[in-house]
């Protein structure tokens, strides 16, 4: 939100009483890309060494696609609607994400003993309630300004 004409947009916009200061959105990311950083990069790591199956990977690549095309939504276009479309796939994504990492994780600790990949569930619990505070947000700004 570094352009000026961005933030006198967002600026504009009706939003709840309940909704965080623009402030806290910076270092809440900072915070959260990094746990993504590591957790996923371990995720793509495992996939392409052959030691988590694709598919298990698959909803985090996708998560990680409608993460950063959000901020192009929001503050590119500008629009609204297609933010909340968005926000609610990274919603889906990330639950998918964790659900499929935790299925494999607990099946292949079980039959192999491997060791548990369940930090990285626990890693993105922040994450998890960072983006569903996010999209009821998002719901709410665009629902505010139809």
């Amino acid at each position: 939100m570094s352009n000026p004409n961005t933030y006198n947009w967002y600026s504009t916009l009706i939003k709840p009483t309940w909704a965080p200061p623009s402030w806290v959105f910076g270092p809440v990311w900072s915070v959260l890309y990094t746990i993504i950083a590591v957790t996923y990069g371990t995720v793509f790591y495992k996939a392409y060494t052959g030691q988590l199956p694709l598919m298990v990977a698959l909803p985090f690549a996708l998560n990680l696609i409608f993460n950063f095309s959000f901020t192009y939504f929001q503050f590119g276009l500008k629009n609204n609607l297609l933010a909340s479309i968005d926000i609610l796939l990274v919603l889906a994504t990330l639950i998918w994400a964790l659900f499929a990492l935790y299925q494999f994780s607990l099946t292949n600790h079980i039959e192999t003993g491997s060791p548990s990949l369940a930090w990285i569930i626990y890693a993105n619990i922040p994450y998890l309630l960072w983006v569903c505070i996010a999209t009821v947000l998002q719901l709410t700004i665009t629902w505010m300004n139809r």
